[in-house]
């Protein structure tokens, strides 16, 4: 399943003065380092802020500013985490409320993660792309968020360029080494922004910024040329740094899940269910298998894992083979947006949002490394009028025939559906609205930036399966056994992070569990393999979020007996925003 996308982890310089708690009570000592937290971490790091909707802090225009890479704004990151959690550890949880509680987790955990990697991981040292995804944020998000009259816009997006080589040059000074993949990824998102700069936004500019944008886009374009040749002819010589985390994961995992779960225990349950998964698909497969292939009888005779691969291998195939064209699946994706949220007002399943500002687009060429399927950007934290996107990485022109069969085979008729209520309706996309009515503001912010991976990856997973309970598309066991396929993705995803990032897992290994033991296409299996050695400890969040969203529903509905009501829980559990889900139980009223 796609990650979905949420704000960028980015450098940035802190400058921020944080002032002591003195004689405050423990809750407003953390409301006003929720405050200068969050606002810190926005204001230094201007394309995440543009992102935010935050563009002016303390005189700064934001907007036009790009992010400081420089060796000494990571040493302000260090000290500004260090401060940060000197004054965390000064306030007593224990006279917190539930919803304080909430808060001081999430400051608690996004501390422990920003320190792993300044301290240990080291990113800026080894990770090209996240330079080249901190440059396309900064340059796509003002061309696409309509905060500003498009002129005012436009000039932003111009005094950013006029700072593009400066910050490459930078970064190519900070690279000691990256793994190959890293490099290979960089340099095609890297493209990504020579075509964002050179097509899609000269497209847009105005007669009258026209010699000015010429004039700035020039020199950025000859540095990001410049970087590209950085990268094929200097960076790739460097290729000695490990894409796993090794002995570092587990603790990474631990603070990104802040679920009370290790990541042993959770590979060791996911193993498990995926045989009891594969089980439940023989026997949902096997009445299509017998109308769709009369004469192939049940495979009986087969061994229980030939026969489990066989009949529903076979059955798998036949549906696949109803799919998009690359010219109809960007509306193929809108027509099922349209049908799913006409399913979920009539099922009641939730309160759907009034507002009218989701679009479907195309993924962003400089995230499509990471993001080949698709994902979710939510409207702006602080200006959710906004639009909110849910991106469909569209099919390249220049793909095999074999490779584009293979996309589509796997985004098939029923798993485009699927994908759709995931991201979208009701999935991440009315997450995010409900979660824009947080209040207060500070810790609506708080939790929209520094949001828990499990409860929303969670959340996606959980609103799919009650889609498909109520019965969408008429229970249709086409749907059913696509859907198991999905659970299997989930169960592999965990599965590869963990032993890919911990445990020393081969790449023939990571591409066998995916293609014999859950179906995957190969273009998709090896999609997700590049994705896997991109990031750490967020493919198991769909897991861990899933079981942990249902158990709670299940305790609740086991606690009020009758008087459960699903919609009720699903509106309550939302409007918290993404809390950690082991808080969520004692926030719900």
């Amino acid at each position: 399943m796609p990650k979905c996308v949420r704000l960028l982890a980015l450098p940035a310089i802190f400058a921020l003065i944080l002032a002591p708690g003195c004689s405050k009570s423990p809750s407003e000592k953390l409301t006003q380092l929720s405050s200068d937290f969050a606002y810190g971490v926005l204001s230094a790091s201007p394309s995440s802020a543009t992102a935010a909707g935050l563009h002016i802090y303390r005189g700064m225009q934001l907007d036009n500013m790009l992010d400081d890479v420089s060796p000494a704004a990571f040493e302000k990151q260090r000290q500004f985490y260090a401060k940060c959690k000197s004054r965390l550890e000064e306030i007593d949880a224990a006279q917190l409320s539930p919803e304080d509680k909430a808060d001081y987790a999430i400051i608690q955990n996004q501390i422990g993660l920003a320190q792993l990697d300044l301290n240990d991981v080291h990113p800026e040292l080894h990770a090209p792309q996240m330079y080249v995804e901190i440059l396309g944020n900064a340059l796509f998000s003002p061309l696409m968020l309509d905060y500003a009259p498009r002129t005012d816009r436009l000039r932003q997006i111009i005094a950013r360029l006029q700072k593009v080589p400066l910050f490459l040059d930078t970064a190519a000074t900070n690279l000691a080494s990256s793994p190959d993949v890293w490099t290979q990824v960089a340099i095609q998102e890297n493209q990504g922004n020579i075509n964002l700069v050179d097509r899609e936004i000269r497209a847009q500019v105005t007669t009258d910024l026209h010699d000015a944008y010429a004039r700035a886009a020039r020199p950025a374009l000859d540095a990001m040329n410049k970087f590209d040749r950085y990268l094929r002819e200097n960076l790739s010589q460097r290729n000695g740094a490990d894409w796993r985390l090794n002995n570092r994961y587990s603790t990474k995992f631990r603070l990104a899940m802040a679920a009370g779960v290790e990541a042993d225990d959770v590979l060791q349950a996911a193993e498990r269910q995926l045989v009891a998964v594969r089980t439940h698909m023989l026997q949902l497969a096997l009445p299509l298998h017998a109308e769709l292939f009369p004469s192939h009888k049940d495979h009986a005779a087969l061994s229980t894992e030939d026969r489990i691969n066989t009949v529903v291998g076979e059955v798998l195939d036949s549906i696949a083979k109803n799919h998009s064209t690359p010219e109809s699946y960007m509306d193929d994706a809108r027509k099922d947006l349209d049908e799913a949220r006409a399913f979920a007002r009539q099922k009641h399943l939730l309160t759907l949002p009034t507002a009218s500002n989701l679009q479907v687009i195309p993924t962003p060429e400089f995230m499509r490394g990471i993001y080949a399927v698709g994902g979710f950007n939510p409207a702006p934290a602080l200006e959710p009028q906004l639009g909110a996107f849910y991106w469909v990485t569209p099919i390249p022109a220049d793909w095999p025939a074999e490779r584009v069969e293979s996309k589509l085979r796997e985004y098939n008729f029923y798993k485009l559906k699927l994908l759709t209520v995931h991201e979208a309706m009701p999935g991440h996309y009315v997450q995010f609205e409900f979660a824009n009515a947080v209040q207060p503001p500070i810790r609506r912010l708080l939790r929209a930036i520094f949001g828990n991976g499990p409860y929303i990856e969670g959340w996606a997973q959980y609103i799919t399966q009650a889609m498909l309970d109520a019965g969408f598309l008429d229970h249709s066991p086409e749907l059913a056994l696509t859907f198991a396929k999905e659970e299997l993705r989930v169960l592999a995803n965990t599965i590869l992070d963990i032993r890919l990032q911990m445990l020393g897992m081969s790449d023939q290994e990571a591409l066998d569990l995916m293609t014999k033991q859950t179906f995957q296409e190969k273009e998709e299996a090896t999609a997700k393999l590049q994705r896997a050695k991109l990031s750490s400890a967020q493919l198991p969040t769909y897991y861990v979020g899933w079981k942990a969203w249902t158990k709670l529903r299940d305790e609740r509905r086991q606690k009020l007996g009758t008087a459960f009501n699903l919609q009720t829980f699903n509106d309550a559990a939302l409007k918290e925003g993404a809390v950690p889900i082991a808080q969520l139980e004692g926030l719900m009223k």
